[in-house]
């Protein structure tokens, strides 16, 4: 996605575009590795003095849940990365080491065929953890 794109996403579905969201989505545009809310806030903080860690973490909340931005469980918690540009559904194979992720063109759910207590799926991840061949 080009900074044009993702604030386009933002804007078809009603979020205001300032000039903090523009940098936002520069940042995400821009970086390859996944961030914490934390990173994010860091790099905010250097241009827009006052920004607030809840402020930087609704939209990064926002964002996830426009399908802008990607939210991964590390053990270490909680990062973000522009979304992948499949547009089919899939899932990801994540380094330990250098964060790359890699698309997982298999979905454990078509396995499942019955789920107990009349429990109906509306959302689910699989990420798979490991060493890419690089950092083995």
């Amino acid at each position: 996605m080009t900074v044009q794109e993702v604030l386009n996403v933002m804007s078809e579905k009603g979020l205001r575009i300032t000039e903090q969201r523009k940098t936002l989505a520069e940042l995400f545009v821009n970086t390859t590795s996944q961030l914490t809310a934390k990173q994010v806030h860091s790099f905010l903080s250097q241009t827009y003095s006052g920004l607030s860690f809840d402020t930087v973490y609704r939209n990064l909340r926002v964002l996830t849940e426009m399908n802008v931005l990607e939210q991964f469980v590390f053990e270490d918690g909680m990062k973000f990365k522009l979304h992948c540009s499949s547009e089919e559904h899939h899932h990801h194979l994540i380094c330990l080491q250098c964060e790359k992720t890699f698309p997982l063109h298999y979905c454990p759910m078509e396995e499942v065929k019955h789920l107990s207590h009349d429990f109906e799926p509306v959302k689910h991840k699989f990420e798979v953890f490991g060493y890419c061949k690089d950092c083995k």
